[in-house]
């Protein structure tokens, strides 16, 4: 995907595909981003990917046509980033799972909700008929993004995770379906 700027809330910000000059970066930022929510599945340092793992992913998604790795710049500082992961068997071909991140500092300015529209627009162009994603019951502002984007409720993960308060939540499986 070709560069997008875009201005929400005082910040101008641009919404490109990954390239492998933003490896170290995306390694030290997906860390941080881990260690300011409990909504994602890691806690910080967890599942760690190096800079050269993020290479072979963006070499990976920019090779394959069900794949997309999009990332948020402000000032040429990358603030968050998606990924669109497709399935390369047949049977499941015709979907690809979708996730968001960005760095607190950054929420409320509707970059999260640009990096989620991109990914559905790329997605209908690439065809793919589901799109689908992963989301903490407790988070509820996405939830409601997610249901204004087409979004809907599949399925719940009863006790699905364990947050640092020591009790269990839920997470919500939603989809998007074209045609």
């Amino acid at each position: 995907m070709s560069a997008k700027e875009f201005l929400g809330n005082g910040i101008r910000y641009t919404i490109r595909s990954a390239i492998i000059n933003d490896a170290q970066e995306l390694s030290e930022l997906r860390v941080q981003i881990d260690g300011e929510t409990e909504n994602l599945d890691r806690e910080k340092g967890e599942d760690y990917l190096d800079p050269q793992a993020f290479e072979q992913v963006i070499v990976r998604d920019t090779e394959g046509k069900r794949n997309l790795f999009l990332v948020a710049e402000v000032d040429h500082r990358i603030v968050g980033f998606s990924r669109c992961q497709g399935n390369e068997l047949k049977r499941f071909s015709h979907q690809a799972e979708f996730g968001v991140c960005v760095l607190k500092e950054f929420w409320g300015h509707g970059i999260g909700k640009k990096l989620l529209k991109e990914t559905i627009s790329w997605s209908e162009s690439a065809d793919i008929k589901k799109l689908t994603l992963k989301v903490l019951e407790t988070n509820e502002k996405a939830i409601q993004l997610y249901e204004r984007n087409g979004f809907e409720t599949e399925g719940v993960l009863k006790k699905d995770k364990i947050l640092s308060d020591g009790k269990y939540y839920n997470t919500v499986l939603m989809a998007r379906f074209k045609g």
